[in-house]
């Protein structure tokens, strides 16, 4: 899975509090913070140094070494610092099956008693990603979720009023734009990450949240549900909806998928929060012709259409970490300091009641769903390890390509998870 700037791990404002104990220390108490976060671009990267001295300067006795590393470095230090036994004090997480190992490992602190008073200000949605058996172990910063981005104009030429709310209605608006001569969507088949957004939203939709979580552990992807979902997948792909060469098509090139539906060639893409601001590098850009509709209902799945696919960043906190460590992660998720971030559209809400902060309208579309969401599903590539996401991806990939049946991808997936 490829990770965007919209995903990024943004800091939210500061307080000119600090809390629960930490700010009492006296000055002759000095304390290192170290930091591990991703935010290397502007204006993020600002923002973090900024919030590091606000909270400096509010608590004297406290340095926070501010170290930001660049996405796919941070992943590789990560795992060597923790494969070593070791973590930062507060460091970048996207929660799952990741976080989950080095929980495991020992390596993270349990994080339940210490944010009861203030967890409550997040929304639910937000906060799946890093609990496990009830306990808290990160704190959100931001999410995001997938959905269907749409060209309002090439959907008026097709006839389709409204987007469609069920899978039957789905696959009826493709054979339309079809026979009105439009390529329904746009893949990137070569990166085999966006594939795997279709299986799992019809897993979630066919199965339901709780067979997903139960097929994690118990390492079985063979039931009906799971082989359902690449039925309902390969009725989708058997429809011929994605455009011409889409097996070796990226995703931002000039000629990939984000260009494709942005220069009004392809009629949606199902894609994450980002969609919007590749779609405009890479193409022309949509305009007012742009939309944005969830993931369709599945008629008799056992699943909410209400659920929400997606992801975001937290951070965690290290099990050797000093008390200053989680105080400084509530000095920077104040209410009133993390709207103006929102505002400022580096990040989509966490906190409860501040979606209407979010400004830009397909963007609030987005935040207004995840606020409302009855469940939330981390990518599969996340959620699981990773060699079980690979697998996701690479099976669901075949399937697309018409060399594996919807049985051979539950069963691939299966044994890789056996196999971890």
């Amino acid at each position: 899975m490829v990770l965007f700037a919209t995903a990024a791990l943004v800091l939210a404002g500061c307080s000119s509090q600090g809390g629960d104990g930490a700010a009492d220390k006296t000055a002759s108490e000095k304390v290192t913070v170290e930091w591990w976060n991703i935010a290397t671009t502007e204006p993020w990267k600002s923002l973090l140094a900024e919030q590091a001295k606000a909270y400096e300067a509010a608590h004297p006795n406290v340095t926070i070494k501010n170290v930001p590393i660049e996405n796919e470095a941070f992943k590789a230090k990560i795992a060597t610092a923790t494969q070593s036994g070791k973590a930062p004090d507060i460091y970048a997480t996207w929660g799952g099956g990741v976080l989950q190992q080095q929980i495991d490992a020992g390596l993270v602190k349990d994080l339940s008693a210490d944010t009861a008073s203030w967890i409550g200000n997040f929304t639910p949605a937000s906060l799946q990603a890093y609990q496990f058996d009830g306990k808290t172990y990160a704190i959100p910063d931001d999410i995001g979720m997938v959905g269907f981005w749409y060209n309002k104009a090439l959907f008026a030429k097709a006839g389709i009023t409204e987007p469609p709310g069920t899978w039957s209605q789905f696959l009826d608006d493709v054979k339309k734009l079809k026979t009105a001569g439009v390529t329904p969507i746009a893949l990137a088949g070569k990166e085999k990450w966006p594939g795997h957004y279709y299986w799992a939203y019809l897993a979630m939709r066919i199965a339901g949240l709780d067979a997903l979580k139960q097929a994690g552990a118990d390492h079985d992807f063979t039931k009906p549900e799971f082989v359902s979902a690449g039925e309902h997948l390969k009725q989708l792909v058997d429809l011929q909806p994605f455009q011409k060469g889409f097996l070796g098509a990226g995703y931002s090139t000039p000629d990939g998928q984000a260009a494709t539906v942005s220069n009004g060639k392809a009629a949606m893409e199902l894609m994450g929060q980002w969609a919007p601001a590749v779609e405009n590098d890479a193409g022309k850009g949509l305009g007012e012709n742009l939309g944005f509709f969830p993931f369709p209902a599945v008629e008799g799945g056992k699943g909410s259409a209400t659920d929400a696919f997606g992801g975001g960043g937290g951070y965690a906190v290290g099990a050797n970490a000093p008390a200053e460590a989680l105080d400084f992660l509530k000095f920077l998720h104040d209410p009133a300091q993390h709207r103006k971030v929102v505002e400022s559209g580096a990040i989509l809400p966490v906190l409860k009641d501040e979606e209407d902060a979010v400004k830009d309208p397909n963007l609030a579309v987005v935040a207004k769903t995840l606020a409302s969401a009855t469940g939330f599903q981390l990518y599969l590539d996340q959620a699981y390890p990773p060699a079980v996401g690979q697998e996701v991806n690479d099976s669901v990939a075949a399937l697309i390509a018409g060399s594996k049946s919807p049985e051979e991808v539950a069963q691939a997936i299966t044994e890789t998870a056996k196999s971890e």
